[in-house]
């Protein structure tokens, strides 16, 4: 996005974004074949990308840089009230008045947001440089690479494991259909509040909010592992997984910004691009383990994966002059 976009001012880029986003649901609501719906959610793809690719950039020139966790916990929020809101009232909006109607609404959300941000994002020329050669520059600043790796093994741990704890709930809890849906509403609700963990813990120290979230999430799924078959225990350790995830982005989107401040958009780009990979490496891995050998063998790839990565965070991440009040 930062190389397509370069020259442009970065308000109108978000807007543009939003534009699109708007308009990949329209396209979604009059579509007449499946085609159509597939054009719809690969222009919301885009648009998505986009904006997570330059939300901590733009979240580091619109405050001082002390208060960018903060920033950026604030922003990450709207997932967080989407993933615990979203598909409920869209399941509710499309059993009343069809699936059509719930992307409709989608559209308007959407446009109130484009008003929104017309009335309060300043004018943001673009700064730094952009390219297939800057942004192999940035990933060759020790630092960088260390954080994608972060990214890489939590992501795909995450998704290796999360993948599966609906079926694991039925099977070795046996929890009904109820009583999941309240624990992945604990989830969401968990992430919600993970959010503000997060950006409290970056503020003052960005060493522990990146590695004691993937520690937290190794902790959750080898407790879901060891004592999952207590409906108690594992409804409280899909909520700290949840809590503990939320607060995951936090942190790396703070560090990569720090750690490329001049490339911030660069950066950003760079860890959604790893992020997806690890989100699809993750996914087929815990196929494959779960094909295999079952359920458990994915709660302990991602309590492994995580581990490493709070690991790296901790010995290799950013040193005390990185955080934010040293």
């Amino acid at each position: 996005m930062a190389i397509v976009t370069k020259r442009l001012d970065r308000r109108l880029v978000m807007w543009a974004l939003t534009v699109l986003l708007v308009l990949s649901n329209l396209v979604a609501a009059f579509a007449s074949s499946l085609p159509v719906l597939l054009i719809a959610r690969i222009m919301l793809g885009i648009s998505l990308g986009g904006f997570w690719s330059m939300s901590a950039a733009m979240a580091m020139r619109l405050v001082p840089m002390r208060l960018m966790p903060r920033a950026m916990s604030i922003i990450l929020t709207g997932v967080s009230v989407a993933t615990v809101c979203a598909a409920p009232v869209g399941a509710y909006v499309g059993d009343i008045w069809g699936w059509r109607t719930a992307f409709m609404i989608a559209a308007v959300v959407g446009a109130l947001a484009l008003l929104v941000q017309v009335a309060t994002i300043p004018k943001l020329p673009p700064a730094g440089t952009a390219g297939f050669r800057t942004l192999l520059e940035v990933m060759k600043r020790p630092m960088i690479r260390v954080a994608l790796l972060v990214v890489l093994l939590v992501a795909s741990g995450h998704f290796a494991g999360f993948t599966y704890v609906r079926p694991f709930l039925e099977k070795v809890p046996a929890l009904d259909i109820e009583t999941i849906s309240l624990v992945l509403l604990a989830y969401g609700i968990g992430g919600f509040f993970g959010n503000f963990a997060g950006g409290f813990m970056a503020e003052r120290s960005l060493k522990a909010a990146v590695s004691l979230a993937p520690l937290l999430i190794a902790f959750s799924a080898l407790l879901l592992l060891v004592v999952g078959g207590s409906p108690v225990v594992a409804a409280i350790a899909v909520a700290s997984w949840g809590f503990a995830f939320g607060a995951v982005p936090v942190g790396l989107q703070t560090w990569l910004v720090r750690a490329a401040p001049d490339q911030a958009e660069s950066a950003g780009g760079l860890m959604v691009m790893t992020f997806q990979v690890a989100i699809a490496l993750g996914a087929v891995f815990g196929g494959l383990l779960v094909d295999n050998t079952g359920v458990a063998s994915a709660f302990a790839y991602c309590a492994a994966a995580t581990l490493l990565a709070a690991l790296a965070a901790f010995f290799l991440g950013p040193k005390p002059i990185d955080d934010p009040n040293s």
